[in-house]
């Protein structure tokens, strides 16, 4: 009977539970429902933060500050929270190399690699022609690849793998560029000692226009950009002397680059690549193997990130959002290494995997990979 008695209790209350409640113990055998704990107390400021009995391990949040603290036993210590950073436009986690100088001479290979997790890079296909100095941009679908010392502009479908496509031609034959794009504009700093800008849109096959002007006539810069603004650093000036210089415009309005700031070395043919907020600058000839970084929304001078795992010149470099891999180059030879940062993280670059083919002053860019 008190078997019975008790089942019967017991199903009374489970009648009382409300969804998400929990069962607890309320002593001398009593059961009851009650509302489950957050295991976090929200609290208005640090000044509200308890001072007595506590234990290790209690969290609470602070909204003053938007900031998570935990106590080690001894004291409150917090750390502030934010939301993740957006997708990127004009990323993606496939990255592509094309072109570049082997010890053969110009090729045109392109190869194509997880910018996620360590891996070799495959064969995707080839440019039109041979290229050297030519650069990239992507809408995550189409890469699109400018130089060369022509005006010919080509494409690939970056989830389909295969040879390019032609795309139309630059205002005027160039080499040496640098480019950047926002997802949907791309733009080509032609190189060959000018200032000029070029425009395309990505999606829409056809010639390039005019955009506006770096501050300085150089070539062998480097162009990164996030959904809004574009930044061009580094080069050689008409003297063949390396620059420092950071120029920014805002790509959905044609016109003129602004001063940004300056590089922690002055250097040319360096590699860029960037997330939503942060651009990264890496290597370069006078450069060594130096990373610097920038927050793009912010003007100011570049500061040390860290190191890539060998010093090189005439690299590439992409994005995902997350990651930043820099591609090839040369030193004492030509390079197939690919590097690896994590781009909100600052750190020295660590083996990715290698190309196909060892070579420099390739074009490069990511997009999606399906």
């Amino acid at each position: 009977m008190s078997n019975n008695r008790n089942l019967g209790n017991l199903a009374n209350v489970l009648d009382n539970g409300t969804s998400g409640q929990v069962l607890t113990s309320q002593g001398s055998g009593v059961l009851a429902f009650a509302d489950a704990a957050s295991g976090v107390t929200t609290y208005a400021d640090t000044d509200a933060l308890p001072e007595s009995g506590n234990s290790a391990g209690d969290l609470a949040y602070v909204t003053a500050n938007t900031s998570l603290y935990h106590h080690n036993g001894t004291d409150w210590y917090g750390v502030e929270l934010s939301p993740p950073a957006p997708a990127i436009a004009n990323s993606g986690d496939r990255g592509v190399y094309a072109g570049g100088i082997s010890s053969n001479g110009n090729v045109n290979t392109i190869d194509y690699f997880d910018i996620t997790s360590s891996s070799n890079a495959t064969d995707f296909g080839d440019l039109t022609n041979t290229a050297r100095g030519n650069s990239g941009v992507s809408n995550k679908t189409r890469a699109v690849f400018a130089g060369n010392d022509v005006q010919l502009i080509e494409y690939i479908t970056v989830a389909t793998t295969g040879n390019a496509t032609n795309f139309g031609n630059t205002t005027a034959a160039s080499n040496d560029n640098a480019a950047c794009s926002d997802g949907t504009t791309g733009l080509f700093h032609l190189g060959k000692i000018t200032n000029s800008i070029d425009k395309i849109t990505i999606a829409t096959t056809g010639n390039a226009t005019d955009f506006g002007d770096l501050n300085n006539d150089c070539r062998n810069a480097t162009g990164l950009a996030n959904d809004t603004r574009g930044l061009f650093g580094g080069g050689r000036n008409s003297s063949s002397q390396p620059i420092n210089v950071i120029d920014y415009v805002t790509i959905a309005s044609a016109g003129n680059a602004v001063d940004f700031g300056n590089l922690s070395v002055s250097r040319h043919a360096l590699a860029s690549a960037a997330d939503s907020t942060r651009g990264l600058f890496a290597g370069g000839a006078a450069g060594g193997d130096v990373i610097d970084y920038v927050t793009i929304s912010t003007t100011g001078n570049a500061t040390d990130f860290g190191d890539l795992s060998v010093s090189r010149s005439g690299l590439g470099g992409v994005g995902n959002g997350t990651n930043a891999c820099f591609i090839g180059g040369y030193a004492s030879n030509r390079s197939d290494i690919i590097d690896k940062v994590v781009v909100q993280t600052l750190g020295n670059a660590t083996d990715h995997g290698d190309l196909t083919i060892a070579r420099n002053v390739g074009a490069s860019a990511s997009g999606a990979a399906s």
